[in-house]
């Protein structure tokens, strides 16, 4: 039964279907799957089409329709494994989030999601984050890694605020900060102090083992 269970969880992920997803996370958890099991499958899938997407065979949409089902079904199964105390090995923990002023999410999900399939414990803040919501995010969280993006150029200079924010509160030196999106280029990074940048989704997880020396 079990292995039914995990095969249709993983069908959901792969097939974009959110609501299916959900639905068999919470069986997983009445049928008292181990939930390490369930998540190390739900990760398998999002790899899956990760690397489809980085190969070209599959598009952003695919993409997006995976990370969501597999955000739909995560904290079922993550509740689950806080329940029962069990820990899953990971590369580390990343906060991510779209800064303040700025809707924007297609990018950092794509980040996120890829983050997720190479073994990152990923908490996705959202859209519009401010300065004291990441502060709040990195003392809740305790991330190796801060990932913020910004699309528009207006909203890009929030990057700064954060990193001076963090600076305040005596975190700075306590988390890598990596940034990007469609406002941010190299030399915008390294005027604010972020510790890297990258253009794109693939190329930000190759970063963030980068910095933490993966």
């Amino acid at each position: 039964m079990s292995g039914e269970v995990l095969e249709n969880l993983r069908k959901a992920i792969i097939e974009y279907d959110s609501a299916g997803a959900a639905s068999w996370a919470r069986k997983a958890v009445q049928e008292k799957i181990d939930p390490i099991k369930a998540l190390d499958t739900m990760t398998a899938a999002i790899k899956q089409v990760g690397d489809g997407f980085a190969r070209g065979e599959l598009w952003l949409p695919d993409l997006v329709g995976a990370a969501d089902a597999m955000t739909s079904a995560t904290p079922i199964i993550e509740e689950e494994i806080k329940r029962r105390g069990a820990k899953r090995e990971s590369l580390g923990t990343v906060v991510i989030g779209t800064v303040y002023g700025d809707i924007h999410t297609i990018g950092k999900t794509m980040v996120a999601t890829l983050l997720t399939a190479d073994g990152f414990v990923v908490n996705d803040l959202g859209i519009n984050v401010t300065a004291e919501n990441f502060v709040e995010g990195v003392k809740r969280y305790r991330p190796d890694i801060l990932a913020m993006s910004a699309l528009m150029t207006m909203t890009a200079p929030e990057q700064k605020k954060v990193i001076a924010t963090l600076k305040k509160e005596g975190l700075r030196d306590k988390v890598k900060i990596m940034v990007g999106g469609g406002a941010i280029t190299q030399e915008f990074a390294d005027s604010i102090g972020a510790d890297g940048y990258d253009p794109t989704a693939p190329g930000a997880v190759k970063l963030a083992r980068r910095l933490i020396g993966k």
